[in-house]
């Protein structure tokens, strides 16, 4: 009984392991189910999920952001209506400088953990042949652009009057403009960092290192006329030092209030003669800023696809 069963299987195994006459072999058109805009649906749906459904993340950002807001907002209250002379201008540029660097370096450190978490659950459904890389690294950069924006919103409706900077659309709408991109591309920079770090204990590490160059070469510490010559480049290689730039130029580059112990220069007149900033050049800062953004995405887009630190 027992022989004759195990012969009768063996031959099923035979009859079924040889093609039907006719038949052709299973063949697949593309590697994945889904087509790349379908894929890319999906994984921005499901980063919009995965972000909602962490509203610890969202939150604290926030409450700094605000609270920073507030902080800031107090300390130089009236600064931007009280321009006199050189020390009132350079307080408000302090703002500026100070509201970039605050929010941007806590966007880069909040942000490292997240990636680090979502990185796991990619290596793995990447693995499973669920959907590539691409998008599902494009989705996970244009999430954060909602959040940031909100975040830019929050942080230019408080600060913006109680510093006291013109109240006048346009500029409030360049305020808001470079606060926003310049939070994102700090965001950009801590998803940067994981994405080429084995871990975000690492990636903090590493990140942290650019902190005090780009706050040196920001153009704030040592204006660009005193930078010595062969560091100049580093400069236009900063994206703080561009979003000063714009932030500066934008509210006082057209300002022909004229400072006290300045020799009778203007505002706009000192801002060129100092710092090298010109209203001429705003739209020309607006896309380098923008390019940064973009160019770190892109960066992080690459080594999502590139780099694989998954442990075998």
């Amino acid at each position: 009984m027992f022989v004759r069963s195990c012969r009768r299987t063996k031959f099923l195994v035979c009859e079924l392991s040889k093609p039907r006459p006719g038949s052709k072999d299973l063949n697949f058109a593309t590697q994945y189910a889904q087509h790349f805009l379908v894929q890319f649906a999906i994984c921005l749906w499901k980063q919009h999920r995965s972000y909602w459904c962490n509203p610890l993340y969202s939150a604290i950002r926030i409450f700094f952001t605000v609270a920073i807001a507030f902080m800031l907002g107090t300390i130089y209250w009236k600064t931007g209506t009280k321009i006199y002379m050189r020390q009132d201008l350079f307080d408000a540029i302090g703002t500026m400088c100070t509201s970039v660097f605050f929010i941007g370096i806590q966007n880069t450190i909040t942000v490292q953990p997240v990636m680090d978490a979502e990185r796991t659950v990619f290596y793995r459904e990447k693995a499973a042949g669920i959907y590539s890389s691409y998008p599902y690294a494009i989705a996970q950069v244009m999430i954060e652009i909602p959040y940031t924006f909100i975040q830019s919103v929050l942080f230019s409706v408080v600060l913006y009057p109680m510093v006291g900077y013109k109240w006048v659309f346009t500029n409030f709408l360049w305020f808001l403009y470079f606060i926003f991109t310049s939070f994102l591309y700090f965001t950009y920079y801590g998803m940067i960092s994981v994405s080429l770090s084995p871990n975000c204990q690492i990636a903090a590490v590493v990140s942290a290192t650019f902190y005090g160059i780009w706050s040196i070469f920001s153009g704030f510490v040592i204006p660009y006329g005193r930078i010595p010559i062969w560091w100049r480049w580093y400069y236009w290689a900063n994206p703080v030092a561009w979003s000063l730039y714009g932030l500066v130029t934008s509210q006082f580059g057209d300002d022909e209030h004229t400072l006290g112990d300045a020799n009778g220069k203007s505002i706009k007149d000192y801002l060129l003669w100092y710092f090298g900033f010109r209203i001429d050049f705003l739209e020309v800062v607006a896309s380098a800023v923008l390019g940064f953004g973009l160019f770190f995405a892109f960066i992080v887009i690459l080594s999502m696809k590139v780099v694989n630190y998954q442990s075998r």
